[in-house]
């Protein structure tokens, strides 16, 4: 059975995908304690630690690193030297634990903007030193979690590697079918209610709207990122890329509009292709904020599959 480890673990979406095809978890580690309390409720493990302060020589041996890492600037290879330096991020301590362990493959998750991050400098100093200085074949893409099987516009970028420098992988090709957000929609949940002023916020920036006669009535119209002089609106029966900023008040957690009500975190773990099997404290700011942060699943699951198969 293959190994993996599961670094800046949040509430384990890796470990989901990984262990959904044979694979084997012998480690985790994760900052944030409101997201470890939810991984040790669904597999058992309390992952809490530091990435930064991890020995390699703690980790036991696996096959396949996970990660999906916080994009931190680059400012000391920026600023001092070339381009050509990880030190000062948290992809250093990545770079460390392969050099230290090895692994026969690994697979990086990030946020799209990596590609344009600092005019492609950063992402052009990731791949180098994963292909020259670890000595991996790489492969990257982005791709968009509404082509996996869930109703979400997500776009991340993959970076896959392989010891094994003739291994060819292929990135999952898109699903035919595409799943729609009424499909994961509960009937009159409870804890969905929203307050009277977002509700005055969000038919106010929806009578403003350029297509209103339209969308008005569509009964999948979601509204998001609401404030009183603005709101966003999707209306394609996709929800909009859940993010860390609905842990931050409610004004960030989509609201179905002709429902007057917030997608519940039950929802938003649909959204993100968690099974209802898995735990999290119902619709408080920390669960948002943990399924923002989190991954697709169903994307993973493709991922970890091509990768399992090459091994």
């Amino acid at each position: 059975m293959l190994k993996f480890i599961d670094l800046f673990s949040g509430i384990g979406g890796f470990r989901l995908a990984f262990e959904s095809v044979g694979a084997k978890c012998v480690f985790s580690a994760d900052i944030d304690k409101h997201a470890c309390s939810t991984y040790e409720a669904n597999f058992g493990d309390y992952p809490l630690q530091d990435v930064s302060k991890i020995d390699p020589k703690e980790i036991p041996d696996f096959d396949i690193l996970c990660a999906g890492f916080p994009c931190q600037p680059f400012s000391i290879a920026g600023q001092r030297k070339g381009f050509c330096d990880t030190r000062g991020t948290l992809f250093f301590d990545i770079e460390r634990i392969i050099q230290a362990k090895q692994p026969k493959a690994f697979i990086l998750e990030n946020v799209k903007g990596l590609t344009s991050h600092d005019k492609g400098q950063t992402l052009k100093v990731i791949l180098e030193t994963l292909e020259k200085k670890l000595d991996y074949k790489v492969f990257y893409q982005v791709l968009n979690s509404k082509d996996y099987g869930v109703p979400q516009n997500r776009e991340r970028i993959y970076i896959i590697g392989f010891k094994d420098k003739e291994v060819e992988f292929k990135f999952p090709d898109k699903l035919d079918k595409k799943v729609d957000l009424n499909s994961i929609l509960d009937q009159n949940p409870i804890g969905s209610e929203i307050s009277d002023i977002a509700k005055f916020n969000v038919k106010h920036n929806l009578k403003e709207h350029k297509k209103y006669n339209e969308i008005k009535d569509n009964p999948l119209l979601l509204a998001y990122e609401i404030r009183k002089s603005r709101a966003t609106f999707r209306y394609d029966s996709l929800s909009p890329t859940l993010t860390a900023k609905m842990g931050t008040g409610g004004n960030n957690v989509p609201v179905l509009v002709n429902q007057m009500r917030k997608l519940t975190t039950r929802e938003c773990l649909r959204i993100q292709g968690f099974p209802d099997s898995y735990k999290i404290e119902p619709n408080k700011a920390q669960s948002y904020k943990q399924i923002g942060n989190s991954v697709s699943v169903p994307v993973l699951v493709g991922l970890a599959r091509g990768i399992i198969k090459l091994l």
